[in-house]
């Protein structure tokens, strides 16, 4: 798999990430996000608690320095981003929270140029991965979310 030779978008880049974030092809979506000067992050949460959810995503996005948390602007924006990724991830807001449990939530922020648009603009991505609850392992329903917006 050689990623450079691919076309990817920052959206497929951060979905790709949160996907194989823990093995050999991951290694290669770092590299070439390194290769495009992307900031980024990978992280768990362990509820869908929409609240923490956000809270946990902010965090790190502040702490990992891929938004200035003195911004208005990007704050807002990674809320929104969020939000997309959570409506994706939970079916909608009507199974956020207590109504659909989660397990293995693992959530990506990438920030970067969209080199499909000729604007100057960074974009930041967010992308959520999680397997619903289920009483036989191995069984569990994947979901995927994913928000895109530019700062």
């Amino acid at each position: 798999m050689i990623i450079q030779d691919h076309d990817f978008t920052m959206g497929k880049l951060t979905s790709l990430l949160v996907l194989l974030h823990n093995n050999e092809a991951g290694e290669l979506i770092k590299k070439q996000l390194n290769m495009e000067n992307c900031r980024y992050t990978v992280g768990s949460i362990g509820s869908i608690d929409l609240n923490k959810v956000i809270s946990v995503i902010e965090a790190s996005a502040e702490t990992k320095g891929i938004i200035n948390s003195d911004s208005y602007n990007e704050r807002n924006t990674l809320y929104h981003t969020i939000l997309e990724a959570v409506q994706g991830v939970g079916r909608g807001t009507i199974q956020v929270g207590d109504l659909l449990k989660k397990v293995d939530l693992t959530y990506g922020i990438v920030r970067g140029k969209n080199k499909k648009i000729s604007t100057g603009n960074e974009w930041i991505g967010v992308c959520i991965y999680g397997r619903s609850d289920s009483e036989e392992k191995g069984i569990e329903q994947e979901t995927l979310g994913l928000g895109f917006n530019h700062l």
